[in-house]
């Protein structure tokens, strides 16, 4: 039996999805240079702020951020499905103008606490930032879907060279307090943010009448579908096991006797490995198929740890970043397309908010996990751990992720 509706179920504008495409490709760039200085600093501000003998909690601003990020997810969607999305992404980049001097005065006046809800806050308004790839992807075709997100997630090259460089110049401002300059820079980028999302062209939230209601699936039956699972999975093992080693790269190389500005740059090559392969990751999608792309990109996280593993000058922390961020790249992009496979529109706010809150809860667990486990095992042991992880992600993704009828028709 067929539902009536007295609107349309979904219009896809090519042209207006491609610009779109582009300015959130510059809002990506300045919000991902949040997530970048925070990622380069954060535990290295805690460190600095906190007594020698609680260094094993330095990591904690990061984790927070993470946190911050998994804690937004829920209601930022459900305000957008309300809203719309622009108005909340503008709202969004004031908080985290907010975020930077927050963390900046924790730093000045060396209140750990403060320190960490800034991060906090900041990790919220990155919420809203990751929410740009499922932006780009609301007025597109099946078709071109997969490249909007990719341009989306491409902005994040110019991130990896912003958020360092901004960490750089910024560091001493404050001479002869550290770290806090850094934090005024990112309020400086997400200020700028919000005259780059003003452009924005988006949709008006879809009006929930009675036959859009009884198309609308409970949550519990869209998450039975086998594709759902593997998608969710997928960016699960990819961004966790990616935080895991992330956050405490910039200490390991410290500890092994390498610079802040080492540390820094390292960051920076690996932001540039995360967003860098999105200019040819969509195309790589759509013509070899999605959970190709995935298995190669565990395939890499794979090497990553191998690289790792076999030594700790500069160069092998830089190569093994630098494959961290390629091998998330080409996991999580693709599993971001196999979700968009996976709803209706209708659904579409509250799947996806659905599936960051439980993304970025898995990857929260992983980033708070990273300092004690570094603090106690070591480098060495935190990337032994991706290997079984990923090989187990491979076989689930084997055997859930084959092709079924899409849930968006």
């Amino acid at each position: 039996m067929t539902i009536a509706s007295a609107e349309p179920i979904e219009t896809h504008d090519d042209g207006r999805a491609k610009r779109n495409a582009l300015v959130l490709a510059v809002g990506q760039a300045l919000g991902g240079a949040n997530a970048s200085i925070v990622i380069a600093t954060a535990g290295l501000a805690g460190g600095y702020v906190l007594p020698a003998e609680q260094a094993a909690f330095a990591t904690i601003p990061v984790s927070l951020f993470i946190l911050g990020t998994a804690f937004c997810t829920l209601p930022a969607q459900k305000l957008m499905g309300r809203v719309g999305r622009r108005p909340v992404f503008l709202a969004a980049a004031a908080f985290g103008a907010l975020a930077g001097l927050v963390a900046m005065q924790g730093v000045l006046i060396g209140a750990f606490w403060m320190l960490c809800l800034g991060t906090f806050m900041a990790g919220m308004f990155g919420a809203v930032v990751h929410s740009y790839r499922f932006a780009a992807a609301d007025t597109a075709s099946p078709a071109f879907r997969p490249k909007a997100i990719s341009w989306v997630l491409a902005g994040g090259v110019a991130s990896g060279f912003i958020g360092p460089q901004i960490v750089i110049a910024f560091n001493d401002f404050f001479d002869p307090i550290l770290f806090a300059g850094a934090f005024m820079g990112q309020a400086g980028l997400a200020l700028l943010s919000i005259a780059v999302v003003s452009f924005v062209d988006l949709p008006k939230p879809m009006v929930q009448t009675p036959a859009s209601k009884a198309r609308t699936r409970p949550m519990s039956e869209i998450a039975r579908q086998p594709r759902f699972q593997a998608a969710l999975t997928s960016a699960i093992v990819s961004y966790a096991l990616m935080a895991l080693a992330m956050t405490a790269a910039p200490i390991a190389m410290i500890a092994c006797g390498h610079t802040v500005g080492d540390a820094a740059l390292g960051i920076q090559w690996h932001v540039i490995g995360m967003f860098a392969p999105s200019f040819f990751t969509g195309s790589l999608i759509t013509r070899f198929g999605v959970e190709r792309i995935i298995l190669t990109g565990f395939a890499v996280l794979a090497v990553c740890a191998a690289v790792a593993l076999n030594g700790i000058s500069v160069g092998h922390f830089w190569v093994a970043l630098v494959l961290l961020g390629v091998g998330w790249n080409l996991a999580f992009l693709g599993a971001t397309s196999m979700l968009t496979e996976c709803y209706r529109p209708e659904e579409r706010n509250t799947v996806q908010g659905w599936n960051d809150f439980i993304l970025f809860g898995f990857v929260a667990f992983a980033s708070f996990s990273s300092g004690g486990l570094l603090h106690l095992f070591g480098w060495d042991v935190i990337n032994w751990l991706l290997l079984p992880v990923l090989a187990a992600a491979a076989l689930f993704l084997l055997w859930r992720g084959r092709k079924v009828e899409s849930a968006a028709v």
